[in-house]
């Protein structure tokens, strides 16, 4: 389904109450300016002496987070969740952190995104990152706000109907994505007999131009993402096959006490209503 992009983003709601003082501070020092106390730096209080949040988002994923070329503004729900969360740590109002600019963000991929929290460069990742129990290790998590399902797109000019098309077929994946792991799963789930290729890049738009000049014959990933490449020369391959399953939730540094700030006001955009009219907002319905 194709999204229409908006022109504007809509204002709902006010911020989240800031949660969570005197919780422990994170674990390992923090690379940007702030302020340390005993042998742990508290990142809310660092977030508050630097004033703006550092936020990991996407830039190639239309409705979640998009630069838009002709703006050169990021936009999405996961834009406008980073401004929230800038909101009730800087103990604003949605509005007024949007309208101050109290984000800034940088564009992530999925290798590049548990090094730029761990570095400290980042102190928030909203960028399709799915919960997994190996990450929750090394990052903590908020609870999801979004569930997706792994696609997988094909020319329509070749006229496959089967997975069993994929049979000796190079499937071109994101370096640091779970999605081989996905698809191979569900190859085996469902008893087809085919054994494709996978050949790993670093940006979906790498993968989506090797899809366009043959040197891949599919592009798998969370079908949000493929919704951005979507146009009358592609199709998704037995879309009736839902794969993958996955929830994406906002990571942050493991042990952190900007985590619990970050998890209460994600509850509290789900319980109000706010991540829903953000979905209709964004077309991700």
């Amino acid at each position: 389904m194709a999204m229409t992009r908006r022109n504007f983003i809509k204002a709902f709601g006010a911020a989240a109450t800031v949660a969570g003082l005197g919780l422990a501070g994170c674990s390992g020092g923090d690379s940007g300016s702030g302020s340390a106390s005993g042998d742990s730096a508290s990142k809310l209080q660092t977030i508050k002496d630097r004033g703006v949040l550092n936020c990991g988002v996407k830039a190639d994923v239309l409705g979640y987070g998009y630069l838009n070329t002709e703006t050169n503004e990021y936009e999405g729900l996961e834009i406008d969740l980073c401004y929230q969360i800038a909101a009730a740590v800087l103990e604003t109002t949605y509005e007024e952190a949007k309208e101050q600019g109290l984000c800034e963000f940088t564009t992530v991929t999925p290798s590049t995104r548990g090094t730029l929290i761990d570095s400290g460069q980042l102190d928030i990742v909203a960028a399709t990152y799915t919960i997994t129990p190996e990450r929750e290790e090394d990052w903590d998590f908020s609870t999801p706000y979004r569930t997706d399902s792994v696609g997988i797109m094909v020319k329509s000019a070749n006229g496959w109907t089967s997975m069993e098309d994929l049979d000796g077929q190079t499937i071109g994946v994101s370096t640091g994505s779970t999605t081989q792991q996905l698809v191979e799963q569900m190859i085996e789930d469902n008893g087809f007999n085919c054994k494709p290729n996978f050949t790993e890049y670093q940006s979906y738009p790498e993968i989506k131009d090797a899809l366009d000049a043959g040197m891949v014959q599919a592009f798998a990933m969370d079908r949000s993402t493929l919704n951005t490449y979507m146009d009358d020369t592609v199709e998704l391959l037995q879309p009736e096959i839902e794969f993958g399953t996955q929830d994406y939730g906002v990571a942050t540094q493991k042990g952190c006490d900007l985590s619990k700030v970050v998890d209460d006001t994600v509850n509290e955009l789900l319980e109000s209503g706010w991540i829903d009219e953000e979905i209709e907002t964004w077309g991700l319905v």
